[in-house]
């Protein structure tokens, strides 16, 4: 068989799931952890849940393996669920499973067979917990979410009733997501807006390279403020300032623990963010900037000068061209990527809160999102050598990767048990040390960080801060 022919009997990876395999090293290895407490689940129950909906997605059968033509899905021939699912009947309490948990992240995911893997703590205190880790070219944190909103029921009772995706050769998708990368970063998506052919009214939208003709005045002006436009978004990322030298900024060891608060109501912060005038976004990312100022150990006369980025993930699903958006709601990445400048100068709660306001409303007509998923897909095309460039764009401008899961509003039942808790720890990449992640369920929000040993000694005092400029931007 020649190379095209074994090309079209592949599974190609998309561009943006491959990137991250590209992009991962052996101190940030871009795994996904997502922890829950599940009253009552023993194993047997849990076995057999994942053996009828988990695997109904093809994905979850299969391993990514790098062939002369790319990163390729490849099932796995001896695939064995007893082979992704450990039982730990040790009873713990919650600092002891804390650590365990911080102990399985710096266990890398075995080869040679699909990169996930399911633990159940069926004696953890305060309810059974379930650990799942997974590399992130398995998807992002939202269609991971999307994965489980399908297979969790609202009552008891209930069976799941859609799940599960066919994982198909996508050979013409792989080229439709090069091509929509190329036009993320030339519009930012903004397409011309004309009146649109017949055949342009059934096929969706249409991208073309050629300049627009005369007739078009409009067009051409509106194409050339468009480029112009692209050109100043990328330029305004190369030119941010990097984040100033401090703790948070050392080179990583390789060795991560985590942490996560308890929860808090989500009716506190809303209620913050209407007494402010701001977003319940706004107030979250105000107490992790509080948090970081701490972190930074920098003496005050410096402190009053510190730049800090946060790199946060901005789902793009709904400005995706209609033939990348998939109707099956199968595992991916779409996300991108925006910069947020972290107000760390600043000494005062309400000081802090609307200088994050006004960098929020700025990035949300921004282009970044949609122009950092092209970067990123494109990327992984690349040889490895001119990686770099693309990877230091985007990991040596940050201090920290933070994102924010909204989760369902009620509780969800895995197996007929009630889901009482819902966590997930975001990886980080490059020289990122600290990840921050912040998770809305059932009227609750908890943060959670994972961290370097070398950047963050103590993950609990971190959380504190956070819970601690929450009550000071709810004061008087």
């Amino acid at each position: 068989m020649n190379d095209a022919d074994n090309d079209r009997d592949t599974l190609r990876l998309l561009p943006m799931d491959s990137a991250w395999l590209t992009l991962e090293s052996p101190q940030n290895p871009l795994t996904i952890t997502v922890l829950m407490r599940v009253d009552g689940l023993t194993l047997p129950e849990l076995r057999a849940f994942l053996q009828r909906y988990w695997l109904a997605w093809d994905r979850f059968r299969m391993m990514p393996v790098e062939k002369s033509c790319g990163w390729c899905w490849q099932p796995d021939r001896y695939f064995d669920l007893a082979h992704h699912l450990v039982a730990v009947n040790e009873a713990m309490s919650v600092e002891r499973l804390q650590k365990w948990v911080s102990a399985r992240l710096n266990q890398p995911l075995p080869g040679g067979r699909p990169r996930w893997g399911f633990w159940l703590v069926p004696r953890a205190e305060g309810g059974a917990a379930l650990l799942l880790r997974i590399h992130h070219c398995y998807g992002d944190g939202m269609s991971l979410l999307d994965v489980f909103d399908r297979i969790c029921t609202r009552n008891p009772g209930d069976i799941p009733e859609h799940y599960g995706c066919s994982e198909s050769r996508n050979a013409s998708r792989v080229t439709d997501v090069i091509q929509a990368c190329r036009d993320a970063i030339r519009t930012g998506f903004r397409t011309t807006e004309v009146e649109p052919t017949q055949t342009e009214k059934t096929s969706g939208p249409q991208w073309d390279d050629t300049i627009p003709e005369s007739r078009h005045p409009a067009l051409l002006e509106k194409a050339t403020m468009n480029g112009l436009r692209a050109i100043n978004e990328i330029t305004g990322m190369v030119t941010e300032p990097e984040d100033s030298a401090s703790s948070l900024k050392r080179s990583l060891l390789g060795r991560r623990h985590c942490r996560w608060s308890e929860a808090v109501a989500l009716r506190r912060f809303l209620s913050v963010a209407r007494r402010r005038g701001c977003s319940i976004n706004d107030v979250l990312l105000a107490c992790v900037t509080a948090a970081m100022r701490e972190s930074l150990a920098l003496p005050a006369r410096q402190l009053n000068q510190a730049v800090a980025h946060a790199a946060v993930p901005v789902d793009i699903r709904r400005s995706l061209p209609a033939s990348l958006q998939r109707a099956d709601h199968g595992p991916g990445n779409f996300f991108g990527t925006v910069f947020v400048p972290l107000p760390v100068d600043g000494g005062f709660s309400l000081e802090r809160l609307w200088r994050i306001k006004h960098e929020t409303r700025r990035l949300k007509r921004s282009w970044q999102p949609a122009i950092a998923w092209g970067l990123v897909g494109l990327s992984s095309l690349l040889p490895t050598a001119l990686r770099k460039p693309i990877s230091d764009l985007f990991f040596r401008k940050a201090s920290a990767v933070v994102s924010n899961v909204p989760g369902t509003r009620e509780p969800r039942y895995l197996a007929g048990h009630k889901v009482t808790e819902q966590m997930f720890w975001v990886p980080q990449a490059g020289d990122i040390g600290l990840g921050v992640s912040i998770v809305s369920y059932a009227g609750n929000v908890q943060f959670g960080v994972v961290a370097d040993e070398a950047v963050l000694d103590d993950p609990d005092a971190f959380l504190n801060c956070c819970l601690k400029e929450l009550d000071l931007l709810a004061g008087d």
